[in-house]
């Protein structure tokens, strides 16, 4: 896979693919990051990236020539599947466009800032619109390094064991049970029994209960979704 971000920041993404799955994902050739910096594509002798808003108000926009002229560069050496635009107003991510994310070849990421960007580059130009959260952040660089980080460890290869991720919480429509190590006693705090068994179908069937259990605590609506799932 390969992932293109166009950011006015660039700095602010070198920690989050420097260290752990994310450099072992580039090492191993699985994926490549490129990271590119917006103001390099501006037509404007200052390198501006920002306008004031028509109509008025608080807040500059992103100029829409940088980041088309970005896009159409860099898409006469790739074809993206996808040109996400990380904003606020975006759908939702959850685990299930993760594993559509995955399936893909090539992506590109857009990050935005200020009061966002121009719209006819939203209504032209980007194929999918993404929010990691009813919140707003200073640019859209961290969300494109959640995107990125969510996305990458569900690629075959990336995980010394894939089937770890097949056992997150969302891949199922339930949170994950709870987990425990060594020792099984710790300050007389035990694991459960059934832990330590080695009866496998008491401990699946145990894992499934605390699953179902702690989901219907803490996300009844995901338990809505995994009933409709196994009906």
């Amino acid at each position: 896979m390969r992932i293109d971000i166009l950011t006015i920041l660039p700095r602010l993404l070198d920690g989050p693919f420097a260290d752990s799955i994310m450099q072992r994902a580039q090492t191993k050739g699985i994926c490549k990051i490129e990271i590119h910096n917006i103001r390099d594509f501006s037509a404007d002798k200052h390198k501006s990236v920002d306008d004031y808003q028509f109509g008025g108000g608080a807040g500059m926009v992103m100029l829409a020539q940088p980041i088309v002229d970005a896009i159409q560069a860099l898409s006469e050496q790739t074809i993206y599947d996808e040109i996400i635009y990380l904003t606020p107003d975006g759908e939702t991510l959850n685990q299930s466009i993760c594993n559509q994310f995955s399936l893909k070849q090539n992506l590109l990421l857009i990050c935005g800032h200020y009061k966002g960007i121009d719209q006819r580059v939203r209504d032209h130009y980007i194929t999918r619109e993404i929010s990691i959260g009813d919140y707003v952040l200073s640019g859209g660089e961290l969300a494109a390094a959640v995107l990125v980080d969510a996305v990458v460890r569900l690629i075959p290869g990336v995980m010394n064991d894939e089937t770890s991720a097949l056992t997150d919480s969302f891949q199922d429509a339930l949170l994950a049970p709870p987990v425990y190590t060594r020792p099984a006693d710790f300050n007389g705090y035990k694991v459960p029994e059934v832990l330590t068994s080695g009866n496998f179908k008491a401990i699946e069937d145990w894992r499934m209960n605390e699953a179902i259990q702690k989901t219907a605590t803490r996300r009844p609506d995901l338990l809505e979704q995994y009933n409709k799932l196994t009906e």
